[in-house]
This record gives structure tokens, C-alpha cells and sequence, in this order.
């Protein structure tokens, strides 16, 4: 469902914007008519990535937020964050500090200058391997790494800072995002998600994809995950900037309703791509869970959001897509 501009045009700060989801996001607000301001200190983000027609600023969030927002803001969509899970547990310093501190800062930035709205880009990994799926916001939350500790806590602040400041705040929670907007797609030095590994393979950029255990109790013995498109996501964020309420944090998981296995996403990623794709069991990796799915009925109900693209193969289509060519066509597009 399309976000849809049911309130006047605004002005938002997009912390993370030259990253992935962030560039999507940055993208679909100007597209929706808003003002947008993107800060990333690209460690991990592409300057070509910021969206023409937003305002781009280098630098921490943390660092130039207070400046940044003196300015007036309606809001901040706030994805900046260190996400590789193994590197969280080995560097837990870098997290805690990269993801926490920055946090942190940013809301102190927020109430010193009344910046009244914030959606924060979380995780279900919050909810480390649950005992029931689809998860619903219920679920206990108990991370089983640092990356998952640092967005717990970030929201915990959020809930806080809410109550004692008036700040209307929104979490969304999802596992795999995947797929392409246009000219925006993901492009990671260390890939770590499934489908673009595969599609690597697909490319000639890798031998073959491994897979992680094929022992679950599951339909063909493979980790079954949750994927959701990248423009349904951003179109989430979209709807959560205009269902936020002063002096609240409301959290909503985002899931498809149904979850795919490993071996289904190689055999899409091969038909949709007509390369062979060759894959290799390993072991499974510890503490892997056989299934994780996140419940979407909250946001449905309470955000009238759904994902619009939730077949597998449209989200492989698109990401197959911009892996091929949609890079380098943006990059014409901005030289033409």
C-alpha cells in the first residue's frame, strides 16, 4: 500500500540516508513532495546514493545534529547504525558507542531544538530466537548479539524520552529487506544478506552460495526467514511519520505474513536471473533458529500499512535488476 501525502509537505532529517534503506526512504519523501536533509559520514553509505533534490550534509549524526536541527525540522527518520552482526560481537565498544551514543545524542538534539516526530529504523532481532512465529510485539525481547542489545536499548531510550518530553515516536521491527526502488538498491562492501549473495553468485562474482544446515524442521530442511521489499518498507516509514503521537513510542513489527527458505530463494534467484547458481551445504551456524517471521497485524491495523510487494520473485526481479544495471544507469542519469 503507497504511503500516500495525507498531510502538507514537511521537512526531514535522514540520518543513515546514503545507505541502503535510507536512500530508499530519502527517495520516497521527496517523491511524496517533503524537504529532505540526508546526514551519513559514509562509512558504509555512497555519496551517488543521496536522491537528487535532497540536501546533503557529510558528517556524524551525532556530531552535526544539534547544529542541523536548530534550523527547524518536522521530523528525523533516524537509520544510521552499525549492522553486521559478527562484527557486533567481536567490537561490542564500536556498537555500543556507534549505535547507542549516537542515538542518544541525536534525541538530546531532538527535545533541545522541539524537533517533534521521530521514526527509528529497529530490528526484530530485538527479539533474539523466539518460541513462537509469526512474532507479534509481544514477544520478550531477549537479543542474542550486540547489534540486537544496541537497538533494544535504543528503544528503551526512545520509550523514555517520550513520556518525559513529549516526543512522538514510532519503532518498526523487521528481519530481511531485499529487493530495489529505481535507481536505489543495496550495495555493501561486506555482504552479509542471503539474496544478494545469491545473485552474486548469478553474476560471476562468487563460486557458489552456501547453505547453512538443511536439518531444520522445516518443508525442505532450510532456514525459513521473512523478506520484505525495500519500497514497502519505506512506504512504512512513511505512514509511521503521520501516525505518531505526541508523548508516545509505538513499536510494529513489519513482516510479509509468511516467511521463505533458504533453497526457495536460490531456485527464485534462479529463475529469475537463468543462471545455474551453484550452492554447498555447510553446518549450520550456531544459534541460527529454523523459523523467523514477523507478525504485521499492528501496522496493518493501526498504521493501514501492507506490503504490496510480498512475492519473492518481484523482490528478486528488482534486485536483480539494479545489481545488473541500475547503478550504472543512475550514474549516466546524473551525467546526462
Amino acid at each position: 500500500m503507497a504511503a500516500g501525502n495525507h498531510s502538507p509537505a514537511g521537512k526531514f532529517l535522514v540520518t543513515g540516508g546514503a545507505g541502503y534503506v535510507g536512500s530508499v526512504c530519502a527517495a520516497r519523501l521527496l517523491e511524496e513532495g517533503h524537504d529532505v536533509t540526508v546526514v551519513d559520514d559514509l562509512s558504509t553509505g555512497h555519496r551517488d546514493a543521496v536522491p537528487p533534490g535532497a540536501r546533503f550534509v557529510h558528517g556524524d549524526a551525532a556530531e552535526v545534529a544539534r547544529s542541523l536541527l536548530a534550523e527547524g525540522f518536522d521530523g528525523v527518520l533516524h537509520f544510521a547504525a552499525k549492522s553486521l552482526v559478527a562484527e557486533s560481537v567481536a567490537e561490542p565498544a564500536s556498537y555500543w558507542h556507534g549505535n547507542v551514543t549516537t542515538s542518544l545524542r541525536l534525541l538530546d538534539a531532538m527535545c533541545w531544538h522541539g524537533t517533534p516526530r521521530l521514526v527509528f529504523s529497529s530490528t526484530a532481532a530485538t527479539y533474539g530466537n523466539p518460541d513462537r512465529t509469526p512474532i507479534p510485539e509481544s514477544a520478550p525481547t531477549e537479543p542474542t548479539n550486540t547489534y540486537g542489545f544496541t537497538k533494544l536499548a535504543i528503544d528503551h531510550a526512545i520509550t523514555t524520552y517520550a513520556q518525559a518530553h513529549g516526543l512522538a515516536a514510532v519503532s518498526l521491527r523487521y528481519f530481511n529487506v531485499a529487493g530495489a526502488h529505481r535507481y536505489w538498491g543495496e550495495r555493501h562492501s561486506v555482504e552479509t544478506h542471503l539474496i544478494p549473495i545469491v545473485l552474486q553468485v548469478a553474476a560471476g562474482e562468487r563460486d557458489r552460495v552456501q547453505i547453512y544446515g538443511d536439518d531444520y524442521p522445516t518443508e525442505d530442511g532450510t532456514a525459513v526467514r521473512d523478506y520484505i521489499h525495500v519500497a514497502d518498507l519505506a512506504d512504512a516509514h512513511l505512514r509511521a511519520l503521520h501516525h505518531v503521537a505526541a508523548g508516545e513510542h509505538r513499536i510494529y513489527n513489519l513482516g510479509n505474513g509468511a516467511g521463505f527458505s533458504v533453497r526457495e530463494v536460490i531456485e527464485t534467484c534462479r529463475e529469475v536471473t537463468g543462471q545455474h547458481i551453484p550452492s554447498v551445504t555447510a553446518a549450520r551456524r550456531q544459534g541460527d533458529p529454523a523459523v523467523l517471521v514477523a507478525a504485521g497485524e499492528r501496522a496493518r491495523t493501526e498504521l493501514g500499512w501492507k506490503p504490496e510487494r510480498p512475492n519473492l520473485g518481484d523482490i528478486v526481479n528488482d534486485a536483480w535488476a539494479f545489481a545488473r544495471d541500475g547503478h550504472t544507469a543512475y550514474a549516466r542519469s546524473r551525467t546526462d
